[in-house]
């Protein structure tokens, strides 16, 4: 299930939580960038752009590119090519197709990008960040941005205590990843399964599908005596009733770490609404500083 194997573009979770999640991913993996730009300004997602200059490129694989365009502090336009690389193993030719791309991007559009790379590899050595060339009369240096998941493995707690979806977006992946190399999960990766499921009930629908499939099949492939079906996980969550139980849960649990502890009285408002409102709460929450900020909330969107 979870060994990188071919998808269509179109069929990429990344794809879908760039788009949903799209600033906070800059923020997440590139501040540099991200403090460039005023996000108060909606942001432009260039499919069409992109699709005149990959058409043709026979390069390699992509497996999740996104153009943007975005607005800067100054008021300028910037264009952000963000590429998505999960590869089993290094590929020569990458440094360059990264360079082709921004080439590209400014030979049919007269538009300089930045090029933003995010390696989901499993490889440590793997860090291509330049495409260069260089002879007597003629040399050129192109350097583009480069995170490496991997890295995250160290920033564990970090993780764990930041507000930003991507942080545990990050955590779901290196488990996952290090899980198919076992033969079985430990305990520490189950609790955490347990927390990315409730998590990635709020993710775009695309996403949420393509996890719960895969799990399926890991399970089925792991023959796991531990992990039941049905009520235990939840990820057969045909039922309405068990589905906004979780829901409540974790809507909870977030509303916890962000305004501390609930009062029952207002544990019981939240366990009182219904699906909907308890996934536009889920949203809501993320801008939510002090108990306030929900008590405001619950007035204007329940009937008491």
């Amino acid at each position: 299930m979870i060994e990188e194997r071919e998808r269509a573009d179109n069929d990429s979770p990344w794809k879908e939580i760039l788009e949903a999640y799209f600033p906070q991913a800059m923020q997440f993996f590139f501040p540099q960038t991200a403090a460039l730009i005023n996000w108060e300004r909606p942001h432009e997602f260039l499919d069409k752009e992109f699709q005149q200059i990959a058409r043709d490129a026979e390069l390699g694989r992509r497996y999740a590119d996104k153009l943007v365009k975005v607005w800067q502090i100054q008021g300028e336009e910037i264009w952000l090519l963000i590429h998505v690389e999960v590869q089993a193993k290094s590929e020569d030719a990458f440094a360059q197709r990264m360079f082709s791309y921004n080439l590209r991007i400014f030979d049919k559009f007269a538009q300089p990008a930045i090029s933003l790379a995010i390696l989901c590899d499993a490889d440590p050595t793997w860090r291509p960040n330049q495409y260069s060339y260089n002879y007597p009369d003629c040399g050129l240096n192109f350097r583009f941005g480069t995170i490496k998941l991997l890295d995250y493995q160290q920033q564990w707690t970090e993780l764990e205590n930041s507000d930003n979806p991507f942080a545990t977006v990050v955590m779901a992946h290196l488990t996952t990843q290090q899980t198919s190399k076992e033969q079985g999960l430990q305990e520490r990766d189950i609790r955490n399964l347990y927390r990315f499921i409730d998590w990635v009930m709020i993710l775009p629908k695309a996403l949420e599908a393509e996890f719960w499939q895969e799990f399926k099949l890991f399970e089925q492939e792991r023959t796991m005596s531990y992990i039941t079906t049905g009520e235990r996980i939840g990820y057969e969550r045909g039922k309405e009733e068990g589905k906004q139980e979780g829901e409540q849960a974790l809507v909870l649990r977030q509303l916890q770490k962000r305004v501390g502890e609930l009062p029952d009285e207002v544990r019981e408002r939240i366990q009182s609404l219904s699906l909907e409102q308890l996934e536009a709460l889920g949203e809501a929450l993320l801008d939510f500083s002090a108990i306030a900020d929900l008590l405001n909330w619950l007035q204007a969107h329940q009937t008491v």
